[in-house]
């Protein structure tokens, strides 16, 4: 097994010390003990390392990916919460490709007024719609 130091763990993962401590503390990873006053971390933090940031990329919490981390390195996989998390990527997706058309189409528009185009008009009236439908799915205070 191949030992790292902090720094070195750190400098090959592109994660701060600082949050590799962190990491450690809530138990997402585990340092193998101590060389004077610093961390050392087997090989496989850097694999745990990059499973965390694809989770994080992928919008899981930490206690999320640390339930799917599992103990000892088994990793127990919440297939459902996988696919659902995916699914709702697939809608942002959707969601930002539609917007990105919609800057496109306005930065190119070649209408005088963007109010007299008909297609701009169109996309004020969906994105009017969206908002609203995304308002109102959100839990209102009381």
């Amino acid at each position: 097994m191949k030992i790292l130091d902090i720094g070195v763990l750190s400098e090959r993962s592109g994660v701060p010390p600082s949050t590799l401590r962190y990491y450690e503390e809530i138990g997402l990873i585990q340092s193998i003990g101590r060389r004077g006053l610093r961390r050392q971390f087997g090989n496989e933090a850097l694999t745990q390392l990059a499973l965390i940031s694809l989770g994080k990329t992928a919008g899981f919490s930490l206690e999320e990916i640390k339930a799917m981390l599992g103990k000892g390195g088994v990793s127990d996989l919440p297939r459902a919460a996988i696919h659902a998390r995916a699914d709702e990527l697939e809608t942002q997706i959707r969601r930002m490709t539609a917007l990105r058309n919609a800057l496109r189409h306005v930065a190119d528009c070649p209408a005088e007024s963007h109010m007299e185009c008909p297609r701009f008009r169109r996309l004020v009236i969906v994105a009017s719609k969206s908002s609203h439908r995304t308002r109102s799915a959100m839990p209102q205070k009381i």
